[in-house]
Protein backbone atom coordinates (compact mmCIF):
# COMPACT_ATOMS: atom_id res chain seq x y z
CA UNK A 1 0.00 0.00 0.00
CA UNK A 2 1.31 3.43 -1.11
CA UNK A 3 2.52 5.44 2.22
CA UNK A 4 0.10 8.28 3.38
CA UNK A 5 3.21 11.12 3.05
CA UNK A 6 6.38 11.63 0.62
CA UNK A 7 9.53 13.56 0.94
CA UNK A 8 10.29 15.71 -2.18
CA UNK A 9 12.76 18.36 -3.16
CA UNK A 10 12.20 21.53 -3.71
CA UNK A 11 13.23 25.16 -4.22
CA UNK A 12 12.34 27.89 -1.40
CA UNK A 13 12.33 31.72 -1.96
CA UNK A 14 12.28 33.28 1.33
CA UNK A 15 14.03 36.77 2.66
CA UNK A 16 15.53 37.40 -1.07
CA UNK A 17 17.58 34.35 -1.11
CA UNK A 18 16.44 30.42 -2.91
CA UNK A 19 17.57 27.75 -1.12
CA UNK A 20 16.94 24.04 -1.94
CA UNK A 21 15.14 21.95 0.39
CA UNK A 22 12.80 18.78 1.50
CA UNK A 23 8.97 18.99 2.03
CA UNK A 24 7.07 16.71 3.34
CA UNK A 25 3.64 16.25 1.18
CA UNK A 26 0.66 14.35 0.97
CA UNK A 27 -0.07 11.46 -1.38
CA UNK A 28 -3.07 11.34 -3.08
CA UNK A 29 -4.77 7.93 -5.02
CA UNK A 30 -7.34 7.08 -7.41
CA UNK A 31 -9.79 4.72 -5.41
CA UNK A 32 -12.46 2.81 -7.47
CA UNK A 33 -15.52 1.54 -5.11
CA UNK A 34 -16.85 -1.66 -6.47
CA UNK A 35 -20.40 -3.18 -5.52
CA UNK A 36 -20.90 -6.60 -6.55
CA UNK A 37 -18.55 -6.34 -9.39
CA UNK A 38 -19.80 -2.99 -10.86
CA UNK A 39 -17.52 0.60 -10.12
CA UNK A 40 -20.06 2.38 -9.14
CA UNK A 41 -17.20 5.66 -7.90
CA UNK A 42 -14.13 6.71 -8.10
CA UNK A 43 -12.66 8.88 -5.69
CA UNK A 44 -9.18 10.50 -4.88
CA UNK A 45 -8.10 9.95 -1.70
CA UNK A 46 -5.35 9.52 0.81
CA UNK A 47 -4.25 6.00 1.21
CA UNK A 48 -5.09 5.71 4.71
CA UNK A 49 -7.87 4.11 6.41
CA UNK A 50 -9.12 2.71 3.44
CA UNK A 51 -11.88 0.04 4.97
CA UNK A 52 -13.14 3.54 6.84
CA UNK A 53 -13.72 4.93 3.61
CA UNK A 54 -15.13 2.27 1.83
CA UNK A 55 -18.07 1.38 4.95
CA UNK A 56 -18.60 4.88 5.73
CA UNK A 57 -18.79 5.90 2.02
CA UNK A 58 -21.67 2.82 1.67
CA UNK A 59 -23.32 4.28 4.83
CA UNK A 60 -23.13 8.25 4.33
CA UNK A 61 -24.31 7.12 0.51
CA UNK A 62 -27.51 5.17 1.67
CA UNK A 63 -25.48 2.01 -0.54
CA UNK A 64 -25.98 -0.23 3.04
CA UNK A 65 -28.06 0.40 6.27
CA UNK A 66 -25.88 -1.13 8.13
CA UNK A 67 -22.13 -3.14 8.21
CA UNK A 68 -23.73 -5.97 8.79
CA UNK A 69 -25.33 -6.05 5.11
CA UNK A 70 -21.70 -6.36 3.73
CA UNK A 71 -21.14 -9.98 2.83
CA UNK A 72 -17.14 -9.27 1.75
CA UNK A 73 -14.81 -6.77 1.30
CA UNK A 74 -11.50 -6.94 -0.05
CA UNK A 75 -8.79 -4.25 -1.20
CA UNK A 76 -6.90 -4.48 -4.48
CA UNK A 77 -3.58 -2.82 -5.40
CA UNK A 78 -3.02 -1.88 -9.01
CA UNK A 79 0.02 0.74 -10.09
CA UNK A 80 -3.12 2.94 -11.41
CA UNK A 81 -4.59 2.81 -7.99
CA UNK A 82 -6.82 0.67 -5.36
CA UNK A 83 -10.31 -0.92 -5.61
CA UNK A 84 -12.53 -1.18 -2.56
CA UNK A 85 -14.44 -4.27 -3.46
CA UNK A 86 -17.70 -4.46 -1.10
CA UNK A 87 -19.51 -7.53 -1.55
CA UNK A 88 -23.43 -6.96 -0.56
CA UNK A 89 -25.98 -8.89 1.26
CA UNK A 90 -29.85 -9.87 0.33
CA UNK A 91 -31.41 -7.25 -1.60
CA UNK A 92 -28.79 -4.53 -1.03
CA UNK A 93 -26.68 -5.10 -4.16
CA UNK A 94 -30.50 -4.92 -6.53
CA UNK A 95 -31.14 -1.61 -4.84
CA UNK A 96 -27.93 -0.65 -5.46
CA UNK A 97 -28.22 -1.66 -9.07
CA UNK A 98 -32.06 0.11 -9.61
CA UNK A 99 -30.27 3.57 -8.72
CA UNK A 100 -26.91 2.89 -9.90
CA UNK A 101 -24.82 6.06 -10.68
CA UNK A 102 -21.69 6.82 -11.62
CA UNK A 103 -18.99 10.05 -10.24
CA UNK A 104 -15.88 10.45 -10.76
CA UNK A 105 -14.66 12.29 -7.64
CA UNK A 106 -11.80 14.91 -8.02
CA UNK A 107 -10.02 16.08 -4.66
CA UNK A 108 -12.41 18.19 -3.17
CA UNK A 109 -15.39 17.34 -5.22
CA UNK A 110 -18.45 15.50 -3.43
CA UNK A 111 -21.34 15.78 -5.94
CA UNK A 112 -19.31 15.18 -9.49
CA UNK A 113 -20.83 12.75 -11.74
CA UNK A 114 -24.75 12.30 -9.90
CA UNK A 115 -26.86 11.68 -12.04
CA UNK A 116 -30.30 13.57 -11.33
CA UNK A 117 -31.17 16.90 -9.41
CA UNK A 118 -33.16 15.63 -6.73
CA UNK A 119 -30.23 13.29 -5.47
CA UNK A 120 -27.71 16.26 -5.35
CA UNK A 121 -30.28 18.40 -3.10
CA UNK A 122 -31.89 14.96 -1.07
CA UNK A 123 -33.65 15.82 1.86
CA UNK A 124 -31.46 14.99 4.85
CA UNK A 125 -32.68 12.78 7.94
CA UNK A 126 -33.82 14.70 10.89
CA UNK A 127 -31.96 14.67 14.07
CA UNK A 128 -33.48 14.46 17.32
CA UNK A 129 -31.33 14.57 20.19
CA UNK A 130 -31.55 16.85 23.56
CA UNK A 131 -28.20 17.34 23.59
CA UNK A 132 -26.77 20.85 24.80
CA UNK A 133 -23.48 22.38 25.38
CA UNK A 134 -21.81 25.37 26.20
CA UNK A 135 -19.38 27.45 24.24
CA UNK A 136 -16.52 26.22 26.58
CA UNK A 137 -17.32 22.86 25.18
CA UNK A 138 -17.54 24.20 21.81
CA UNK A 139 -14.17 25.46 21.89
CA UNK A 140 -12.90 22.47 24.05
CA UNK A 141 -13.77 20.07 21.06
CA UNK A 142 -12.61 22.40 18.00
CA UNK A 143 -9.01 22.90 20.39
CA UNK A 144 -8.65 18.93 20.92
CA UNK A 145 -8.72 18.68 16.74
CA UNK A 146 -5.21 19.98 15.78
CA UNK A 147 -3.24 18.45 17.68
CA UNK A 148 -4.60 14.91 16.78
CA UNK A 149 -3.88 15.94 13.26
CA UNK A 150 -0.85 13.80 12.59
CA UNK A 151 -0.58 13.65 8.35
CA UNK A 152 -1.68 17.24 8.38
CA UNK A 153 0.97 18.06 11.03
CA UNK A 154 3.68 16.63 8.81
CA UNK A 155 2.35 18.22 5.60
CA UNK A 156 -0.17 21.45 6.51
CA UNK A 157 -2.22 20.06 3.07
CA UNK A 158 -4.84 17.42 4.49
CA UNK A 159 -8.76 17.91 6.10
CA UNK A 160 -9.47 16.67 9.24
CA UNK A 161 -12.60 15.35 10.34
CA UNK A 162 -13.10 14.61 14.11
CA UNK A 163 -15.94 13.38 16.58
CA UNK A 164 -15.58 15.22 20.55
CA UNK A 165 -18.32 13.58 23.08
CA UNK A 166 -18.98 15.47 26.51
CA UNK A 167 -18.16 12.06 28.48
CA UNK A 168 -14.81 11.10 26.28
CA UNK A 169 -13.82 13.72 24.38
CA UNK A 170 -11.95 13.59 21.02
CA UNK A 171 -13.16 10.25 20.23
CA UNK A 172 -12.12 9.38 16.44
CA UNK A 173 -9.92 11.78 13.97
CA UNK A 174 -9.88 10.87 9.81
CA UNK A 175 -7.58 12.79 7.69
CA UNK A 176 -7.98 13.23 3.70
CA UNK A 177 -7.16 14.94 1.17
CA UNK A 178 -10.65 15.50 0.62
CA UNK A 179 -12.72 17.14 2.96
CA UNK A 180 -15.59 14.27 2.08
CA UNK A 181 -13.29 11.59 2.38
CA UNK A 182 -12.17 12.53 5.95
CA UNK A 183 -15.88 12.93 7.00
CA UNK A 184 -16.72 9.10 5.29
CA UNK A 185 -13.90 7.70 7.22
CA UNK A 186 -14.77 9.41 9.93
CA UNK A 187 -18.20 7.57 9.52
CA UNK A 188 -16.90 4.22 8.80
CA UNK A 189 -14.60 4.37 11.77
CA UNK A 190 -17.84 5.50 14.28
CA UNK A 191 -20.69 2.95 12.45
CA UNK A 192 -21.01 0.52 15.43
CA UNK A 193 -20.53 -3.18 14.81
CA UNK A 194 -23.29 -5.44 15.78
CA UNK A 195 -22.00 -8.72 18.22
CA UNK A 196 -22.34 -10.94 15.38
CA UNK A 197 -20.11 -8.35 12.95
CA UNK A 198 -16.84 -8.83 12.35
CA UNK A 199 -14.53 -7.04 9.46
CA UNK A 200 -14.69 -8.74 6.21
CA UNK A 201 -10.95 -8.41 6.47
CA UNK A 202 -10.87 -10.87 9.10
CA UNK A 203 -13.31 -13.06 8.57
CA UNK A 204 -14.48 -15.11 4.76
CA UNK A 205 -17.81 -16.02 6.50
CA UNK A 206 -19.16 -13.42 8.02
CA UNK A 207 -22.90 -14.04 10.05
CA UNK A 208 -25.92 -13.49 8.13
CA UNK A 209 -28.44 -11.52 9.65
CA UNK A 210 -32.39 -11.58 8.71
CA UNK A 211 -33.49 -8.72 6.06
CA UNK A 212 -36.06 -8.53 9.44
CA UNK A 213 -33.59 -7.86 12.09
CA UNK A 214 -31.97 -5.08 9.83
CA UNK A 215 -30.91 -1.94 11.98
CA UNK A 216 -29.11 1.12 10.63
CA UNK A 217 -25.90 1.24 11.97
CA UNK A 218 -25.89 5.20 12.09
CA UNK A 219 -29.57 5.53 13.14
CA UNK A 220 -28.94 6.38 16.85
CA UNK A 221 -28.23 9.72 17.15
CA UNK A 222 -24.71 10.06 18.07
CA UNK A 223 -24.92 12.81 21.35
CA UNK A 224 -21.38 14.68 20.18
CA UNK A 225 -19.91 16.97 17.78
CA UNK A 226 -18.04 16.67 14.55
CA UNK A 227 -15.14 18.69 14.16
CA UNK A 228 -14.43 20.03 10.55
CA UNK A 229 -11.32 22.11 9.24
CA UNK A 230 -13.09 22.68 5.99
CA UNK A 231 -16.18 24.93 4.91
CA UNK A 232 -19.22 23.24 5.28
CA UNK A 233 -21.40 22.23 2.27
CA UNK A 234 -24.77 21.04 1.52
CA UNK A 235 -23.52 17.37 1.20
CA UNK A 236 -21.27 18.14 4.41
CA UNK A 237 -24.54 18.65 6.20
CA UNK A 238 -26.02 15.49 4.38
CA UNK A 239 -23.70 13.38 5.45
CA UNK A 240 -23.62 14.17 9.09
CA UNK A 241 -26.89 13.71 9.26
CA UNK A 242 -26.77 10.38 8.27
CA UNK A 243 -23.92 9.49 10.51
CA UNK A 244 -26.65 11.13 13.19
CA UNK A 245 -24.82 13.58 14.69
CA UNK A 246 -26.42 16.72 16.01
CA UNK A 247 -24.08 19.47 15.94
CA UNK A 248 -21.38 20.46 13.32
CA UNK A 249 -18.29 22.72 13.68
CA UNK A 250 -16.13 24.37 11.24
CA UNK A 251 -13.52 26.46 10.66
CA UNK A 252 -14.81 28.01 7.75
CA UNK A 253 -18.23 29.14 6.99
CA UNK A 254 -21.34 27.31 5.60
CA UNK A 255 -23.20 28.17 2.20
CA UNK A 256 -26.55 29.20 2.17
CA UNK A 257 -27.55 25.58 0.97
CA UNK A 258 -26.26 24.13 3.49
CA UNK A 259 -27.51 25.90 6.14
CA UNK A 260 -31.10 25.11 4.68
CA UNK A 261 -30.34 21.51 5.23
CA UNK A 262 -28.91 21.63 8.49
CA UNK A 263 -32.34 23.52 9.53
CA UNK A 264 -34.24 21.18 7.95
CA UNK A 265 -31.71 18.45 9.45
CA UNK A 266 -32.16 19.93 12.72
CA UNK A 267 -28.76 19.69 12.83
CA UNK A 268 -26.99 22.79 14.70
CA UNK A 269 -24.58 24.29 12.68
CA UNK A 270 -21.61 25.93 13.53
CA UNK A 271 -19.05 28.10 11.20
CA UNK A 272 -16.12 30.53 11.56
CA UNK A 273 -14.76 28.62 14.63
CA UNK A 274 -11.82 30.07 16.09
CA UNK A 275 -10.29 30.51 19.64
CA UNK A 276 -12.28 33.62 20.30
CA UNK A 277 -15.56 32.25 19.48
CA UNK A 278 -17.61 31.15 16.56
CA UNK A 279 -20.81 32.08 14.65
CA UNK A 280 -24.04 29.72 15.33
CA UNK A 281 -26.30 29.45 12.14
CA UNK A 282 -29.33 26.54 12.54
CA UNK A 283 -30.58 25.34 16.25
CA UNK A 284 -29.15 27.73 18.21
CA UNK A 285 -31.09 26.18 21.63
CA UNK A 286 -28.55 23.31 22.08
CA UNK A 287 -25.65 26.26 22.93
CA UNK A 288 -26.05 27.33 26.48
CA UNK A 289 -24.25 30.25 27.81
CA UNK A 290 -22.54 29.04 30.94
CA UNK A 291 -24.00 30.74 33.43
CA UNK A 292 -27.57 29.26 32.33
CA UNK A 293 -25.98 26.16 32.19
CA UNK A 294 -25.10 26.56 35.92
CA UNK A 295 -28.46 27.39 37.04
CA UNK A 296 -30.00 24.67 35.46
Amino acid sequence: MTEPVRPVSRLAWRDGILSPGERIIPEEIAVSLVYDGGSHAVMMVSPADLEDFAFGFSLTEGIIASLDEISDFETVTYPEGVELRVWLKGDRGAALAARRRMLAGPTGCGLCGIDSLTEAVRRPRVIQSALTLTPAEIETALASLAPAQVLNHRTRAVHAAGFWTKADGLVAVREDVGRHNALDKLAGALAPRSADFQSPLESSAPTAKDDADRMSALQEPLDGIIVLTSRISVEMVQKAAMIGVPVVVAVSAPTALAIRAADEAGITLIGVARSDGFEIFTHPHRIVPETLAHVA
